[in-house]
């Protein structure tokens, strides 16, 4: 059985300003979420990817020299921070699925006297 997690577009946003709120530091929350969630192994390899991320971004920031002009490493959290957002928003998330109408039942109710009894007693 496969298990959805559907999320409506607050929630999204809510787990995307979580994301640009904390610099891409917590980058990794949501897709922990999903991967508890619903348990799957392209969700644990999504929530590895942005751990292995912050892992080497924190270590790269510290073993780069001490120079003004770090904008390659700006551009690399932009474009991490843009792709979390962009499958958080379109790829994360299962759409809601609409509401079923409630039908009449299958069968008719049985007349309360037999047909054709033209008597009412």
């Amino acid at each position: 059985m496969v298990k959805r997690l559907e999320a409506g577009w607050w929630q999204r946003l809510a787990w995307v300003a979580l994301s640009w709120v904390s610099l891409g530091f917590l980058m990794w929350v949501p897709f922990l979420y999903i991967g508890i969630r619903r348990n799957r192994a392209s969700d644990w390899f999504a929530f590895g990817s942005f751990v292995l991320y912050e892992i080497v971004s924190m270590s790269w920031t510290e073993i780069l020299p001490n120079q003004t002009n770090r904008a390659g490493l700006g551009l690399i959290v932009i474009l991490t921070l843009i792709t979390a957002t962009l499958m958080l928003l379109f790829g994360e998330f299962d759409k809601k699925t609409p509401r079923q109408p409630a039908y009449a039942p299958a069968h008719p109710a049985p007349h309360p006297r037999p047909y054709g009894y033209p008597y009412g007693r």
